[in-house]
């Protein structure tokens, strides 16, 4: 397992992830939905340096012209629903790949522990394909455990890239030791050292999904 991060050196990469944390921006679902949109298309950006490419021909109104296309089968995966604009950006880019969606929810006990379940999976046959999983926070790491393993049924990919805006230095350390000696890596913009009692990012930026599409019961 490899990790990449691509908040450094700055670039204007750093002032969307300024802007989905700034909760006076984040009065604006749109422009924050956009904003992760924007973080997803940079992503996609970056990954696309790491693809095999072959060179084919272009015929043009005055000639013919040699350019590179990447050879990878590319699946995009998201997790629901805070990874919708996340996977729109990938796919602003990668708009010829297949898609797919997990359901994962935290549920919780009179406790105020909680357990991640997997509701639902939409995907193609995986086999042999790389795998873009998408899922803006990363907390935990439970999410993306249970999303990898989800996944997997569909078939054993060539290679996933894991895509998370903001993640948790425990969640790092856990996907790593999860993940160890697996084709993936793991792709962040920021990593923050701490995660409260609730399991949320500090200082992250909030819940994704309800800053992007409301609040929920």
């Amino acid at each position: 397992m490899e990790i990449k991060y691509i908040n450094q050196p700055p670039s204007i990469l750093n002032q969307f992830i300024a802007e989905i944390r700034d909760k006076n921006i984040q009065t604006d679902p749109l422009r924050f939905r956009r904003n992760l949109e924007r973080i997803g298309e940079i992503f996609a950006y970056e990954i696309s340096k790491t693809l095999t490419y072959q060179e084919k021909e272009v015929n043009t109104p005055l000639g013919t012209a040699k350019e590179f296309f990447p050879q990878e089968q590319l699946v995009i995966a998201s997790i629901l629903r805070a990874g919708i604009p996340l996977h729109n950006g990938l796919l602003n880019y990668f708009d010829r790949c297949e898609n797919a969606f997990v359901s994962a929810y935290r549920k919780y006990t009179e406790d105020g522990q909680f357990e991640i379940h997997i509701e639902y999976i939409s995907a193609p046959d995986l086999t042999n394909k790389t795998v873009i999983l998408a899922d803006p926070m990363l907390a935990t790491g439970s999410s993306l455990e249970l999303a990898f393993n989800a996944l997997k049924a569909n078939g054993q990919p060539a290679h996933i890239h894991m895509v998370s805006i903001i993640a948790s230095q425990a969640g790092v350390d856990y996907v790593e030791n999860m993940l160890a000696g697996e084709p993936v890596t793991l792709w962040l913009a920021g990593v923050d050292e701490e995660l409260n009692a609730k399991s949320y990012i500090i200082p992250g930026l909030g819940d994704a999904g309800d800053l992007a599409y409301g609040a929920k019961l």
